[in-house]
């Protein structure tokens, strides 16, 4: 299981990195056709926004399943390890039910937009709305295999804290540690 999470996590990045250099070469090339030659790609404007909507979402897959989003947990920290499993598990749960109300209307607004084109590309609307589809399939995925850890105890103790600690917190940490030393 590990193994395949870890090349869908590498082919994920390979795809954020082609769509975000497929962005810059089409952006930038624009300008220059514009500012040197009077003219442009009439395309590249409409796919550079798909790609970097695309790009968005995949991105929000890839901080998610390495726990990067922003949360609060100040009160789960101090439950006890069962309490904490609790919480999660209803966390995980309740964030599954959101994430299956995301893909119902994104199915619904991609089954609808099929015949749409989009005007300069021509490419189906389905393909910017399926991206909803994409992201939360992804990420029931991930939190279905985050249930199933901790219900079966196969989560550490210290990895029940899903939060990553932003970089200003350690450091404003670590600056109260030295005070608390310099006092003492």
């Amino acid at each position: 299981m590990e193994k395949i999470s870890r090349y869908l996590e590498t082919l994920l990045n390979i795809f954020m990195a082609v769509a975000l250099g497929l962005m810059v070469i089409l952006v930038f090339g624009n300008v220059v056709l514009r500012y040197l030659f009077n003219s442009g790609i009439t395309w590249s404007e409409e796919m550079s926004r798909y790609l970097f909507i695309w790009l968005t979402f995949l991105g929000a897959i890839g901080a998610f399943k390495a726990k990067e989003h922003l949360g609060v947990d100040m009160l789960v920290r101090r439950l006890p390890v069962k309490a904490k499993k609790v919480v999660l598990v209803f966390s995980d749960l309740l964030m599954l039910f959101v994430l299956f109300l995301v893909l119902e209307g994104s199915w619904k607004m991609t089954i609808i937009n099929m015949d749409s084109k989009a005007p300069a590309t021509g490419l189906p609307l389905s393909f910017v709305y399926g991206t909803g589809i994409v992201v939360s399939l992804a990420m029931g995925l991930i939190l279905i295999n985050n249930v199933y850890k901790i219900l079966f105890n196969k989560v550490r103790d210290e990895d029940l804290i899903v939060i990553s600690e932003s970089e200003e917190l350690v450091d404003f940490k670590e600056i109260s540690v030295r005070k608390e030393e310099k006092q003492a």
